[in-house]
C-alpha cells in the first residue's frame, strides 16, 4: 500500500473536515503518494490528468477516468487536510444506454443519465482479502459543477439569498458524502 490504512497501526482514523474548503493544488508527487488502496505499481502507472489544467477553487475533489484503462478511475478526497486517493473500477465495460439514476457523491436530480456503478477495494488486509465497497458516482466526475449549477424554481424559487444556500448546502453535501466514501474504502472489515 501506498499509505497506511486506517486503523494501521500507529495511525488514527480519518475523518472529514468540517470546515473543509476546495481542494489544494496537488503535485504528481502527492497524488501518487495519496492512494491508499492501490499497490505502488498501480499508483506508479496511474495515468494523471493535467493538474495545470484544474481549477482547483471550484473543485471540492479530483476525480478522473484513466484514458489508457476505460474501467479505471481515481479520486483524491481531502480527509484530515490530507489528500487521500482511492483507485476506482467500473462496471461499465463500454459505452452504453444507462438506466437513470441519481450520484451518491453530488446527488444532483438534472443530471440522470451520466452515472456509473464504481467499485473500490478496500485498503489493507480486507481489500487484499477481495472485499470492497461501491457507490453511484457520476461517470466523468463533475459532481463539484453539478452542486454548483444555478438551482432551479422548483428547488429554490425566486430569492437570491435562498438559492444561494442551497448552493452552498450542496457544496457541504458533496464534501461528506465523498469523504464518506474514502473513509468507508479505509475501514477494515
Amino acid at each position: 500500500m501506498v499509505r497506511a490504512a486506517w486503523g494501521a497501526a500507529g495511525t488514527r482514523p480519518m475523518t472529514p473536515s468540517d470546515d473543509r474548503g476546495p481542494m489544494e493544488p496537488l503535485t504528481e508527487k502527492q497524488l501518487r503518494a495519496s492512494f491508499v488502496n492501490a499497490s505502488r505499481r498501480e499508483a506508479t502507472n496511474a495515468v494523471l490528468p493535467d493538474l495545470d489544467a484544474m481549477d482547483w477553487e471550484r473543485l471540492d475533489y479530483l476525480g478522473w477516468r484513466d484514458r489508457k484503462a476505460p474501467l479505471v478511475a481515481y479520486a483524491i478526497v481531502p480527509l484530515d487536510g490530507e489528500p487521500t486517493g482511492v483507485l476506482l473500477r467500473s462496471t461499465d465495460a463500454k459505452e452504453r444506454v444507462r438506466r437513470r439514476a441519481v450520484c451518491a457523491w453530488c446527488e444532483d436530480v438534472v443530471v440522470t443519465d451520466d452515472v456509473s456503478l464504481y467499485v473500490a477495494r478496500r485498503a489493507g488486509a480486507s481489500g487484499r482479502r477481495g472485499n470492497t465497497v461501491g457507490t453511484l458516482i457520476c461517470t466523468h466526475f463533475t459532481c463539484s459543477a453539478n452542486v454548483r449549477r444555478p438551482p432551479t424554481r422548483t428547488e429554490a424559487g425566486n430569492d437570491d439569498e435562498t438559492r444561494q444556500i442551497l448552493v452552498a448546502r450542496r457544496i457541504e453535501g458533496l464534501r461528506e458524502r465523498s469523504a464518506r466514501f474514502v473513509t468507508e474504502a479505509l475501514r477494515d472489515v
